[in-house]
C-alpha cells in the first residue's frame, strides 16, 4: 500500500545525506527533513491533531511547506493549502467549511484565528513547535483515505474543497515520471505557488528520486533565474504568465542557464508566440506542456519538446493522454464526438478527484459514469492528441457564431506589442455578444493596428469590436492564471450573461 509517505521514506534510504530542499539561507538534507517531519507530526499530535483532522497552511513557499506537505499526509492527516493573496473573507470561508483545527501562518491572517482551535506562526512558531515535540513514526495508513483538500479559485460562486486521496496524488507522481525522467540530479525548482497544483506537481516525484528542490517564495523573473544560475536547477514548471516574463527577462539580462533541461507550463493555455520566445530564451531546454485541472491531481495529458513544434499545427495542441490516464471529447449526452468535432473534454483514472467537500450535487454533476467532466471544450485528432478551443463560459457567441476567445488570444500575442491579452464576449444589442479584447503593451500601439493584424489572420467574426489599452498589468490569481471574471464583470452589471456570467 503507498501512500503519500513513501517517496520521502525511500530519499533517506537512498541518499540521506543528499540536499533534499534549499531555500534561503537554509539547505536540509533528507535525513534532516524526515526528522523535522517526525517531529513537526509529534507537534500537531501534542495539538490534539489526529488522523484526518485538517491542518491549514496560508503563506508563501518555503521549505516548511514542503515539509507539511509530505507530513501531515504521511500520517493520515489531511492537508489544507490557502490562496495567500486571498481574502480574510475568503480564507474565512475555506477554514470554515473544511473544519480545519489548526492554521500553520506565514502572512498576517486577521481575526481568522477565531476559525481554528490552534494558530503557529510559519517562523518561530513552527521552530518551536519542532524544537519542544517528540519524533514519531510516519506509518503508510490508507492509499484510498483523504490526503488534502485543495480550494478552487471559486470563479463561479464559493470555491469548492477538490478532494484528493493518497491513491490520487500518488497516481499523479506516477504519471509525471512516465512523462519525463526524474533521478538523483533532478534540481526543481518551485516557482508557482504551493498552495496550487502547478506548484506542488513535481513534489512527489521529485523527493521519490532523491533530487533536490530549490524554493522561490514569491515568484519575481529576476530572482527566479538567479536560483537557476546558482543552483544548476534543471527542471521547473510555470504558468504562461510567468513563462513570458522569465522570457522577457533572460532577453533582457541574459544569465548562464544552460542547466535548465525542461521547462513545464501549465494552468492556463499559452500562447504560441509565448513559447517561441521561451526557445529563443532558453534555447538549451525542452518546452513541455501539461494540462489537467485540481481535479486530476493535475495532469491529464502531456506534450513533449514544443521547441520542434513551433511550425507545426500541433503547437496547439495540450497533447495525448498521460501514461494512465484515459481522456475523451463527449458531447452533453456524455457520449464521445467524432474525431475533430469540438465537445467537452473527460478524463479518466486513478488521478481523478474522490469529489468536492459537502458538496454532493456539484460533485454528482462533475463526476459522470466515472469520468471527471472538465467543462473545457476542444476536440482530439486521429492519434488522440487533444486541443483545447475554450472553457466552456469562456466561448463567445456572436450572432450565433462561436468564437473561442484563445484563438483571439493566440492572434494578439503575434503581434511584438503584445505583453498580455484577455479575450471575452460583451454584451452586444445587434450580436447578442461581441468580442472584446484588454490588451497591455510592450511598446507604442494603437487599437486600430491591433484590429487590423488580428482581420489579417482570422475571420471577420472573430475580430474584437473593440480594443481596450491598459498600462497595468492584468489582474490574476495567486497561481498566476488571468482573472477573465474580473474583466468581463463590469460590462453584465446588471445583465445576465449567457454562459458563467
Amino acid at each position: 500500500m503507498v501512500t503519500t509517505i513513501a517517496p520521502l521514506r525511500r530519499a533517506v534510504q537512498i541518499g540521506a545525506d543528499r540536499a533534499a530542499v534549499s531555500c534561503g539561507d537554509v539547505t536540509l538534507t533528507y535525513a534532516e527533513t524526515w526528522e523535522r517531519c517526525r517531529r513537526l507530526v509529534g507537534g500537531l499530535r501534542a495539538l490534539g491533531v489526529g488522523r484526518g483532522d485538517r491542518v491549514a497552511i496560508v503563506g508563501p513557499n518555503c521549505h516548511r511547506y514542503l515539509e507539511l506537505y509530505q507530513a501531515v499526509t504521511g500520517a493520515g492527516m489531511v492537508l489544507v493549502p490557502l490562496n495567500q493573496r486571498h481574502t480574510e473573507a475568503e480564507l474565512r470561508y475555506a477554514l470554515e467549511d473544511s473544519g480545519a483545527k489548526v492554521l500553520f501562518a506565514g502572512r498576517d491572517i486577521g481575526a481568522l484565528g477565531a476559525c481554528v482551535e490552534h494558530v503557529v506562526d510559519m517562523g518561530a512558531g513552527y521552530e518551536a513547535l519542532l524544537a519542544a515535540a517528540e519524533p514519531v513514526d510516519l506509518d503508510e495508513g490508507d492509499e484510498d483515505a483523504l490526503a488534502g483538500l485543495f480550494y478552487t479559485g471559486g470563479t463561479t460562486g464559493a470555491a469548492k474543497g477538490v478532494m484528493l486521496s493518497h491513491r490520487n496524488l500518488v497516481a499523479n507522481a506516477f504519471h509525471f515520471q512516465a512523462f519525463w525522467p526524474f533521478s538523483p540530479d533532478t534540481c526543481w525548482l518551485i516557482a508557482a505557488p504551493l498552495f496550487h497544483a502547478a506548484g506542488s506537481v513535481g513534489v512527489l516525484a521529485t523527493v521519490w528520486n532523491g533530487g533536490r528542490h530549490v524554493v522561490l517564495p514569491t515568484f519575481d523573473p529576476v530572482a527566479a533565474l538567479e536560483l537557476v544560475a546558482a543552483h544548476g536547477v534543471t527542471a521547473t514548471l510555470v504558468v504562461p504568465t510567468m513563462l513570458a516574463a522569465l522570457n522577457d527577462e533572460q532577453a533582457a539580462r541574459p544569465r548562464d542557464v544552460t542547466t535548465l533541461r525542461a521547462i513545464f507550463h501549465g494552468g492556463s493555455p499559452i500562447a504560441t508566440e509565448t513559447l517561441r520566445r521561451a526557445h529563443a530564451a532558453f534555447p538549451d531546454a525542452d518546452l513541455l506542456h501539461m494540462y489537467g485541472a485540481t481535479e486530476t491531481a493535475p495532469i491529464a495529458t502531456t506534450v513533449r519538446d514544443e521547441q520542434r513544434l513551433l511550425d507545426s499545427p500541433r503547437i496547439r495542441s495540450c497533447g495525448q493522454p498521460a501514461v494512465g490516464v484515459e481522456v475523451a471529447v463527449v458531447g452533453v449526452d456524455g457520449t464521445p464526438v467524432p474525431t475533430g468535432v469540438v465537445g467537452e473534454v473527460a478524463i479518466r483514472g486513478a488521478n481523478v478527484m474522490l469529489g468536492y467537500w459537502n458538496k454532493p450535487e456539484q460533485t454528482a454533476a462533475a463526476l459522470v459514469d466515472g469520468w471527471y467532466r472538465t467543462g473545457d471544450l476542444g476536440y482530439q485528432d486521429g492519434e488522440a492528441f487533444v486541443y483545447l478551443v475554450d472553457r466552456a463560459k469562456d466561448m463567445i457567441v456572436t450572432g450565433g457564431e462561436n468564437v473561442y476567445s484563445t484563438e483571439v488570444e493566440d492572434v494578439l500575442y503575434r503581434h511584438p506589442a503584445v505583453l498580455e491579452a484577455a479575450v471575452f464576449a460583451v454584451p452586444d444589442e445587434r450580436w447578442g455578444e461581441a468580442v472584446h479584447a484588454v490588451v497591455v503593451a510592450r511598446s507604442a500601439v494603437t487599437p486600430d493596428e491591433l484590429v487590423a493584424h488580428c482581420r489579417a489572420a482570422i475571420a471577420g467574426y472573430k475580430v474584437p469590436k473593440r480594443i481596450e489599452l491598459r498600462e497595468e498589468p492584468l489582474p490574476k490569481s495567486g497561481a498566476g492564471k488571468v482573472l477573465k471574471r474580473e474583466l468581463r464583470e463590469p460590462y453584465w452589471q446588471g445583465r445576465e450573461a449567457r454562459v458563467g456570467g
